[in-house]
């Protein structure tokens, strides 16, 4: 049996530096868990990329936060970066392994922007992917896989988030899929299509 916690001996993320690496799943999947053995794999010092706001009168969201806390171990960087990220990935020194946990809740933290702007974001991040010197993990949501939202933002949150997704994912040279604790390698099985959409 396959354990999920366990990433792969030959994951490209521990044998060689520029690699972006794209894990997506549904909610309470083990999504981060599996981006953080492969950060853990990297066998590079880890800046974990929170892209979260602290809302601290949320209970709930504090709990939420604190259960990712525990699981990191205690030597990784954290960086808050609720809007700044494809700078921040830009910045960042070479000879780490950086850790994007997530990028819904990065496009939640923009979604009020125009589509222009927003599109300027979206680039701004992918060329950030391509010219960094480190291994980049990036954690994302799956959500446009029921019924389509009642209301407009929802609808927009799902079509900007599907549409960052299969860019990220034209550009990465791994993207995992997890689903039910189990990490299923997208591009080993999959045939990608020719537009990244």
């Amino acid at each position: 049996m396959v354990n999920p916690h366990e990433a792969p001996a030959a994951s490209p993320l521990g044998r060689a530096q520029g690699r972006v690496a794209l894990v997506t799943g549904p909610a309470r999947s083990g999504k981060s868990e599996w981006a953080e053995q492969l950060a853990i794999n990297s066998q590079k010092p880890v800046i974990y990329l929170a892209t979260a706001a602290l809302h601290p009168q949320d209970q709930e969201w504090q709990a939420r936060l604190a259960r990712h806390r525990q699981r990191r171990p205690a030597d990784w960087q954290l960086w808050e970066v609720p809007l700044a990220l494809p700078a921040t990935i830009a910045r960042a020194a070479p000879g780490h392994c950086l850790l994007v946990d997530s990028l819904g809740t990065w496009l939640a933290n923009l979604l009020d922007q125009e589509e222009a702007t927003w599109e300027g974001h979206l680039q701004h991040l992918v060329d950030s992917l391509q010219g960094t010197p480190n291994p980049v993990i990036l954690v994302a949501e799956e959500t446009g896989w029921g019924v389509v939202p009642a209301y407009p933002m929802g609808r927009l949150f799902r079509d900007r988030l599907g549409q960052m997704t299969r860019r990220v994912g034209a550009i990465a040279d791994t993207v995992y899929l997890v689903v039910a604790g189990y990490a299923v390698d997208l591009r080993q099985v999959g045939i990608q299509l020719s537009s990244p959409g």
